[in-house]
């Protein structure tokens, strides 16, 4: 499954995904959303050598039940829109 995601780094709300279309996605759902499916996402961590990265990586993880290996940031290293690709495990 493919993602555009747009981070918050050094939020106060953080760690939190909110869904942007809530029919498209939610645990479990790895399997049948959209290739253009788009998430926001919370963090605490600031942008500071990959913590923000590390920390979207390990809460992605989380929130779609996989191991944080599934996860892979494609493109956006270094930008607060990231396009992520999350490979669901069998």
């Amino acid at each position: 499954m493919n993602l555009t995601v747009h981070v918050k780094p050094g939020s106060r709300k953080g760690p939190l995904v909110a869904v942007d279309d809530p029919d498209a996605l939610g645990p479990g759902a790895a399997t049948s959303a959209p290739a253009d499916a788009s998430l926001t996402v919370y963090l605490q961590q600031r942008a500071v050598e990959g913590a923000a990265n590390d920390a979207l990586v390990k809460l992605l993880a989380k929130h779609f039940a996989v191991s944080k290996s599934a996860v892979t940031i494609v493109r956006g290293h270094t930008s607060r829109v990231k396009h992520v690709r999350i490979d669901h495990e069998s």
